[in-house]
């Protein structure tokens, strides 16, 4: 079990009376899955798939068997895919948290007066912290509620449980997601990372709680203490940028000192991280605060102020750069933006309570952790800093607003933003590429106990035929045949969407049945080493909707080497994309898909102003209701990320 302290149900209506995970029926996933394929693999390979996935589900073959046990399974669990997801998605990828894992939500840029003005800023994002800890702590959240095709249904809420009370903690060949117990003592403070070094502070002293003001004193010594630099230690904060197994080897070698050891637990234990950055030197944009987020810039700029394991750090830069870079094993984005969109209307809209006498008379001078280092430590230093300069010089990124329209057109349309977007992505990347290839769209499946996401496989054969007849020159469509096969691709997304959110996607149950089949010790079956297999599970087109109702946007980085990752955000009159890839690859270029992207939209916009009739008999129920698949914001359940760089 990858999971240490595991929280028993509460009891609570959130938790005990939502429906389990569904085992979809073999024979629907089999269909789904050639059919899912069948357009992106050529004809002899598809042929050779299709043979294998007959011979796996016929009667009393090897897929009856690991269905049975699957069924077995989820009698005995509360939910059967869980760990079987939590571990391949997350918990066994060896790859560095920044910008392979980690997503990151930017705050609206603020004009800062000077340092002490940051400072203000920290210590009230902190008192609204504590304060929506203490709703989850007293368990007063308001049940979430499915809005869209299927609204009303209550939602999952143990997500929300795991904010501030998880951590991440490196192994050789598999992570461990370590829960502590909801307001236990142990987590009355907060980590606060300042010029590379990282300091306690204390929430609770001498039994009372510190006001804000209390903690604004707190921040300015913290400052005051960085700029010592006689005290100064070596940025311990680069270990955790590192791979997950070249920094399990490294906590290895760090937790054979006492001192270390001790440094670790107390970060280990803490309830955020909070990152006071010096000004990055950086032209300020969409695009560069973006990149500070997700990576710190590297070495030279913010990288080794960071501790990444840690699923909640809050970035409070100088220059007005501000967010949250966020562990994303314990929880999805949907609950990052909830958490994030109260904080900042509590900024906003809670006066701070700066002028109100301090709670505590003596405050204690917060105390520094400190570090026992030798050579070979300075070694691994050296060699992390190194690694993460170089996936600070890959990462493209490329932040764009869409203003030609947003939202409200698409709607008037009676169509799903989310599945007109995820549309205009298929054409994007088309337009690019000349072939589609398996994208992944995160679909909540929060409706169930414990329900994280499964995946909308939104590159579909009506999407292609859709896209090809947009790009195809020598096609001699009109306009209203066009018009049906944007419908068509259309209602496909939305049908898929509807079957993923409703727990019969593919993606979870292949991967259920492939763990079963590991557990029984059975020689891994051809279905699952078939070279279309490992192609459906390599995401080049890594995609998810986050949006937001306040002005804030997340992004993320590419899941393969020659990839791209692409988090929207539809607002009521432009959308918002952030795009990202890697410079190493020949294959993509974050501002050429953008500029496809671009045009597809306004192609697309085109195409409905000209048809008479938008709503047409091409469109059935399932298009004209709005479907909301909860922007999970999740990534992917790469199967093979191991390939990856």
């Amino acid at each position: 079990m990858p999971i240490l302290e595991r929280e028993p149900p509460k009891g609570r209506r959130e938790s005990y009376v939502l429906p389990k995970v569904p085992v979809p029926p073999l024979k629907q996933t089999l269909d789904m899955y050639l059919s899912c394929m069948k357009h992106l693999v050529k004809e002899e390979q598809y042929q050779k798939t299709k043979a294998i996935v007959v011979k796996f589900g016929e009667p009393g073959g090897t897929g009856e068997l690991l269905q049975k046990k699957l069924l077995e399974r989820s009698d005995k669990t509360y939910n059967w895919v869980y760990d079987y997801w939590l571990e391949d998605m997350y918990l066994n990828q060896r790859l560095a948290l920044p910008v392979n894992s980690n997503p990151a939500m930017v705050f609206p840029k603020q004009n800062f007066k000077d340092r002490k003005d940051s400072l203000r800023f920290a210590a009230h994002l902190i008192t609204g912290v504590l304060e929506y800890k203490e709703r989850i702590d007293t368990r007063v959240l308001p049940v979430d509620f499915a809005r869209g095709q299927l609204a009303g249904t209550p939602l999952c809420m143990k997500q929300y449980y795991r904010l501030f009370n998880t951590y991440r903690l490196p192994g050789h060949k598999r992570d461990t997601l370590v829960i502590h117990k909801p307001g236990s003592i142990e987590q009355e403070h907060i980590i606060v990372a300042c010029k590379n070094q990282f300091f306690v502070l204390d929430l609770v002293v001498n039994k009372k709680k510190l006001k804000e003001m209390d903690i604004l004193t707190q921040l300015e010594k913290i400052v005051k203490m960085a700029e010592n630099s006689e005290e100064r230690q070596p940025p311990f904060g680069l270990l955790t940028s590192d791979g997950r197994t070249e920094w399990a080897q490294a906590r290895e070698v760090l937790i054979k000192d006492s001192v270390n050891r001790e440094s670790l637990a107390v970060i280990e234990k803490c309830l955020c991280v909070l990152c006071l950055d010096n000004p990055s030197g950086m032209e300020v944009g969409d695009t560069s605060r973006a990149l500070l987020m997700l990576h710190g810039g590297g070495h030279e700029k913010m990288g080794a102020n960071r501790w990444y394991d840690k699923p909640m750090q809050f970035i409070v830069g100088e220059d007005g750069v501000c967010g949250t870079v966020c562990e994303h094993s314990p929880f999805e984005g949907i609950v990052l933006v909830a958490c994030t969109e109260y904080l900042m209307k509590f900024m906003t809209g809670s006066p701070s309570k700066m002028g109100r006498a301090t709670s505590v008379s003596e405050l204690p001078t917060p105390a520094r952790l400190l570090w026992k280092t030798t050579p070979h430590i300075q070694d691994l230093l050296k060699a992390s800093a190194e690694r993460l300069q170089r996936l600070v010089r890959d990462l493209d990124m490329d932040v764009h607003k869409f203003e030609v329209y947003g939202k409200e057109f698409i709607k008037k349309q009676k169509m799903s933003p989310d599945a007109y977007i995820q549309v205009a992505l298929q054409l994007a990347f088309y337009r690019c590429n000349g072939r589609l290839v398996s994208t992944y769209e995160s679909a909540s499946i929060r409706r169930f106990h414990e329900g994280r996401v499964d995946n909308i496989r939104s590159a579909t054969s009506e999407a292609l035929a859709f896209v090809k007849a947009m790009t195809d020159e020598k096609a001699s469509l009109s306009d209203s045949e066009k018009m049906k096969q944007l419908w068509d691709a259309i209602n496909a997304q939305t049908n898929y969407t509807i079957t993923a959110i409703t727990g019969l996607g593919i993606d979870n149950h292949l991967l259920g049945l492939r763990e079963i089949a590991q557990e029984l010790k059975m020689e891994r079956p051809e279905i699952f080493t078939d070279e279309t297999y490992v192609a459906s599970n390599q995401f080049i087109l890594s995609t998810s909707q986050v949006p937001t109702t306040v002005e804030m946007f997340c992004c993320y980085g590419p899941v393969v080497p020659n990839g791209y990752g692409c988090c929207y955000n539809p607002q009521s009159d432009h959308l918002l994309f952030s795009v990202t890839s890697f410079h190493g690859s020949t294959e993509t270029c974050s501002a050429v898909f953008i500029k496809a992207l671009d045009e597809g939209l306004v192609e697309m916009r085109d195409l409905c102003r000209k048809s008479n009739k938008p709503q047409s008999s091409a469109a059935p129920a399932a298009s004209k209701a709005v479907v909301n698949n909860q922007g999970a914001g999740s990534k992917l359940p790469s199967t093979l990320q191991k390939t990856m760089k």
